[in-house]
């Protein structure tokens, strides 16, 4: 079996490396995608959380000072026959 000469080495190598190079650039491509798929979903969360964030606060500043203290004895009142 002959051996193959040193430029015909360095260009099966170029050839090899040229694929590879190509397969990168796909991949960077597909990762970059993904990237930006997920940037928008976690954009698209920040501003649900904003949103229900929100809401809440609208909905603690709707119960009255002295409802809280109340809601809590009788939550933790031992008559509560439920169990």
């Amino acid at each position: 079996m002959e051996q193959a000469s040193p430029i015909d080495q360095i260009a099966e190598r170029v050839e090899r490396l040229l694929l590879r190079y190509e397969e990168l650039q796909r991949t960077n491509a597909l990762l970059t995608q993904q990237v930006a798929a997920l940037t928008q979903e976690r954009d698209s969360f920040k501003s649900r959380l904003s949103a229900a964030r929100s809401r809440v606060d609208a909905l603690l500043e709707r119960i009255p000072e002295n409802a809280a203290p109340a809601t809590a004895a009788a939550a933790a009142s031992p008559t509560d026959n439920r169990f």
